[in-house]
């Protein structure tokens, strides 16, 4: 369960996934113009579609969780900043294909 005032910033563009912490925030600050600290959750999926991982900055240090599809993609149309629950929506949708 995601915090309902948690921001959420879906990244438009797929992302090495051999990026780790640093290589991720400087996504976040040099093609998102975002700020790594801010309290938001970066979104980011592989080339495939079927893994994503989510940076977030607690105010005490970095943390990042991965998601590997065994079946289907992840997809999003509209890039940009969305609510906690379209996250949610499209992690639920991913059960079904």
């Amino acid at each position: 369960m995601l915090p309902t005032k948690m921001r959420v910033y879906l990244a438009k563009d797929a992302v090495d996934f051999r990026r780790s912490y640093d290589g991720l925030c400087g996504v976040v600050r040099d093609v998102l113009c975002q700020d790594p600290e801010a309290p938001t959750l970066f979104v980011f999926r592989n080339k495939r579609g079927d893994q994503v991982k989510i940076l977030w900055n607690d105010g005490n240090g970095y943390a990042i969780w991965m998601k590997r599809l065994c079946r289907g993609t992840f997809s999003w149309s509209t890039p940009g900043e969305v609510s906690a629950s379209t996250l949610a929506l499209m992690f639920e949708a991913t059960k079904h294909q």
